[in-house]
């Protein structure tokens, strides 16, 4: 097993973001029209990587009215092959250009034997795929010194062998890996649903004290199954979830995430705002 990675305790001790919004391009006009509306912006680092000219003029601008923080898709942090470290590179300067409080992957891997896989796919739930993730994150660790933050994914099928649930994953990899968590409620809310877990009697079990920001969003149901496809409106089973954790747990920053079907950009707001009533309402921002 892997040694656990020092983390100082005051590494997430940065101030609070409040409620924010994953941007896409498409509203960017009606963003810069309500800037007061949003607190701060996550984007997609992949969408700034190799980027044109255009685009790093438009990075520098959301730079310039807002507090950015970057979620990354294809680092691929559970590869048992290592990281890409031209990938790693990339990121790297990415996050030396925008100078974020923190930065998030997705704890999974996007590649295998050196061929990408298109999606991202779950790991088993054991010590060996722990002990990948401890050595991917000291590979992070050595390049980029800003505080890392994983995401809980939405599993399509469960990989056999499984040694614990995904609470106790969860929680040994933080342990070990001193990283902070980026709680997807919508994605929990997907796997609860779909492979019979009673998120109710369970949600001690789950890190809390890693906690650093929150995704939510809406999803839709195909055959009987729930599908994180962030293309509606957050559900009010998401809603429930995402109060309880707000309730329980300190949180840095909480991050609407919409990719199809963008509807009125009122409607984004609303949501942004109902999302900040509950930190206020919790005293978890000013």
């Amino acid at each position: 097993m892997a040694a656990a990675i020092d983390a100082p305790s005051s590494a997430f001790s940065q101030r609070t973001l409040g409620s924010g919004l994953g941007y896409r391009p498409q509203f960017r006009a009606d963003l810069f029209a309500h800037r007061d509306k949003v607190d701060f912006l996550e984007i997609i680092a992949d969408h700034y990587l190799d980027a044109s000219r255009e685009k790093l003029d438009e990075l520098d601008l959301l730079k310039s009215h807002f507090p950015l923080v970057t979620h990354g898709l294809d680092l691929s942090i559970g590869s048992a092959e290592g990281l890409d470290p031209r990938y790693l590179d990339k990121v790297a300067a990415l996050i030396e250009r925008i100078d974020p409080p923190w930065w998030s992957e997705h704890l999974c891997f996007t590649r295998a034997g050196g061929v990408s896989i298109g999606h991202l796919a779950s790991l088993p739930y054991t010590q060996e795929a722990i002990d990948v993730v401890v050595r991917n994150v000291e590979a992070v660790r050595r390049r980029i010194k800003t505080p890392l933050i994983l995401e809980n994914i939405t599993c399509v099928v469960r990989v056999p062998g499984a040694e614990m649930e995904e609470a106790e994953f969860l929680s040994r990899i933080f342990d070990a890996t001193g990283c902070g968590w980026l709680c997807d409620v919508a994605n929990m809310h997907v796997n609860a649903m779909n492979f019979g877990v009673d998120l109710d009697s369970e949600f001690e079990r789950w890190p809390w004290d890693r906690l650093v920001q929150i995704h939510y969003a809406g999803g839709r149901a195909r055959d009987g199954v729930l599908i994180d496809s962030h293309d509606a409106a957050t559900s009010d089973a998401v809603w429930t979830l995402y109060d309880r954790v707000v309730a329980r747990t300190p949180v840095k920053g909480v991050v609407l995430e919409r990719d199809e079907k963008i509807p009125p950009f009122s409607d984004l707001i609303d949501e942004v705002a109902r999302a900040r009533a509950t930190l206020l309402e919790h005293g978890r921002w000013r």
